[in-house]
């Protein structure tokens, strides 16, 4: 099972604003609560970016699987502070592009909260699977293939 957290928190060391903890079907995002919204999700775009460039996080579009590594349409997963939605994050999403808008008047705790219901409803799409130590996780429940 691949299970996605968010945390808003002021723990984080000095200047870190985002800590993302990956380990086999578990990612655990970490937020420093208290800094500005905006500086929290550049970091965060940095880290995402990172992470889907791993080659460890893959994309399920028809019958294709999208990688960072796709030649035509290479996974990207981006984080953009507009106003789409009341709630305060809309995904819309296509083949290798997964967009968030992010209501920009929400704070960091709030963000996170969003971002706990909404992933976790995203990734039981089945769409969403990460490659780990050569097993595959997927939200389903039980889930990892040995490959």
């Amino acid at each position: 099972m691949l299970h996605v957290t968010y945390e808003a928190v002021n723990d984080l060391p000095p200047g870190r604003l985002v800590h993302v903890d990956e380990d086999r079907g578990r990612v655990a995002i970490r937020f420093d609560e208290d800094a500005p919204l905006q500086d929290v999700v550049r970091d965060f775009n940095i880290e995402v970016d990172r992470m889907v460039r791993s080659a460890r996080w893959f994309q399920l579009w028809d019958d294709e699987i999208v990688s960072s590594n796709s030649p035509r349409h290479p996974l990207r997963i981006e984080f953009i502070l507009e106003k789409r939605e009341r709630r305060g994050v809309l995904f819309e999403e296509r083949k290798g592009d997964l967009k968030a808008f992010v209501d920009p008047d929400i704070d960091v705790t709030r963000f996170a909260a969003v971002m706990n219901t909404l992933t976790a409803q995203h990734l039981s799409g089945g769409r969403w699977f990460q490659l780990y130590g050569g097993e595959i996780h997927d939200a389903s429940p039980g889930s990892m293939s040995k490959v």
